[in-house]
């Protein structure tokens, strides 16, 4: 497994292309071999691609807005073909579907660009929080997505901390999701919620990372939403932590 940084964790240093390359040699010092894009400023997939095959980093996921996916799908996967990035995420299901009575929609609505994504040789990843682990009804917004579509059609981006956040067993889940898992997010939960680097709080990452090689996972993406230090000072903890068990 590749360890990996999501931008989001250093979004407030990502908003012009000055700010952009100078973020980038700083995850490319640390360690780090791949990245996902997520929240940065405007740049043109073009130029992003040439400063990182400069710094040998491979985009591994980008999140992308769910209104481009469905209205310009060949022109997000295009953008993709640029960046060399075979995973096509978004950060969270869009607002008005997380109601029972609208989820439904859901699936008929990206249908279509879900299937041309993945006939494009892609795959379209959907980033889970929370909230997909609450049961209406009897069942699970994350239940229902895996019934909506085939592991060919959605991968997850499993975010180990929500997971855990939801009262759920996140191996237990790794398990069940065991065939799209190809990209997940890690970081860590602190005595009060509070998020950590990896391995420096309490969360089982022995068990999660064994899990994880069990799944067949490629990318390790750390991401720490809210950070106590200095974002880049958590992305080098994380990567150090995880280094010394091998995973680079």
């Amino acid at each position: 497994m590749i360890s990996g940084a999501q931008l989001y964790t250093v979004r407030s240093f990502l908003q012009t292309e000055k700010d952009i390359r100078r973020t980038l040699q700083k995850i490319a010092e640390m360690g780090y071999t791949s990245i996902q894009v997520s929240a940065i400023g405007k740049i043109k997939p073009e130029t992003l691609r040439s400063m990182c095959d400069e710094l040998s980093l491979q985009i591994a996921l980008t999140h992308t807005s769910p209104d481009r996916i469905l209205n310009e799908t060949d022109q997000v996967i295009e953008e993709h073909n640029i960046l060399g990035c075979d995973y096509i995420g978004i950060g969270a299901m869009p607002d008005k579907y997380r109601a029972l009575d609208w989820y439904g929609y859901f699936a008929s609505d990206f249908r279509e660009a879900v299937e041309r994504i993945a006939r494009s040789g892609k795959l379209f990843m959907y980033h889970n929080h929370h909230f997909e682990f609450e049961k209406t009804n009897g069942k699970r917004m994350i239940e229902r997505l895996i019934e909506d579509f085939s592991p060919e059609e959605l991968g997850i981006t499993l975010d180990t901390y929500w997971v855990h956040a939801a009262g759920a067993d996140v191996c237990e889940w790794i398990d069940k999701l065991k065939d799209r898992l190809h990209c997940v997010h890690l970081k860590d939960m602190g005595w009060d919620k509070q998020m950590e680097p990896v391995m420096e709080g309490n969360m089982n990452f022995t068990a999660i990372l064994k899990a994880l090689e069990k799944a067949n996972t490629k990318y390790l993406l750390v991401e720490q939403d809210v950070c106590q230090t200095s974002p880049f000072d958590c992305l080098q903890t994380s990567y150090n932590n995880l280094a010394s068990l091998g995973y680079r």
